[in-house]
């Protein structure tokens, strides 16, 4: 009896790890052994299997129908593939969710809660990648086509300031309290001058909406 393990990491979270164990938890002690990787690996799910080969077959599966899925590259000559796959965690979890009813073992299968310690790895590594994006592409209100003087909410869970509004004054900057900030600036103000590096559109929206989702969304 072994395990069919999908696990997340928030330094790849475009990836998902499937494979195959005996101990899970064992398996992930020793993939958070290496100090190579800024965050630590989480199990998402598993799901109790009778062969230690079972998880190559799924990786039959995945590769047969998505090639491009698999993480692959060519060092010194040789191709080296590996149980890394660009698909969400809830997808790959519906893979094994269909498996598992296929076979009538649902009763295998289990979705791990995330800790405390693992969301807030999450949150910080989202931060860093929108803190990145931002200083690559700085956010403006006309590509999110919001005008001058419209106004716009701070939020945030668990800050006394979340619902605070400011007004759109110029293409980067708004008003706030009779003063003009960057949203930077402003949402690290309002958070209480926070030391960490972080992206201020991802704190406000804009008639409901998140400023960074408007952005993402006109992007694509």
């Amino acid at each position: 009896m072994g395990y069919i393990y999908i696990m997340t990491n928030p330094s790849f979270p475009e990836y998902v790890k499937i494979g195959y164990a005996k101990d899970v938890k064992q398996r992930l002690d020793e993939l958070n052994r290496s100090s190579a990787v800024p965050f630590a690996f989480r199990i998402y799910a598993t799901y109790e299997v009778d062969s230690a080969l079972s998880d190559k077959k799924l990786h039959s599966i995945l590769d047969k129908l998505d090639p491009e899925l698999r993480s692959k590259e060519e060092i010194d000559g040789k191709k080296r593939v590996r149980e890394f796959y660009a698909m969400t965690p809830e997808d790959a979890y519906a893979i094994l969710e269909a498996i598992a009813e296929i076979n009538g073992y649902t009763h295998r299968l289990k979705k791990w809660k995330a800790t405390a310690a693992e969301k807030k790895d999450e949150e910080t590594a989202q931060e860093i990648s929108e803190a990145h994006q931002e200083r690559m592409k700085p956010f403006t209100f006309s590509m999110c086509n919001i005008a001058v003087g419209e106004q716009i909410e701070f939020s945030y869970n668990g800050c006394d300031k979340s619902g605070s509004l400011c007004t759109v004054v110029d293409d980067k900057h708004v008003e706030y309290n009779g003063d003009t900030w960057s949203l930077t600036a402003l949402a690290k103000h309002l958070l209480g001058d926070v030391k960490w590096a972080l992206a201020g559109p991802r704190y406000f929206k804009h008639k409901g909406e998140w400023l960074n989702n408007i952005r993402n969304s006109l992007n694509n």
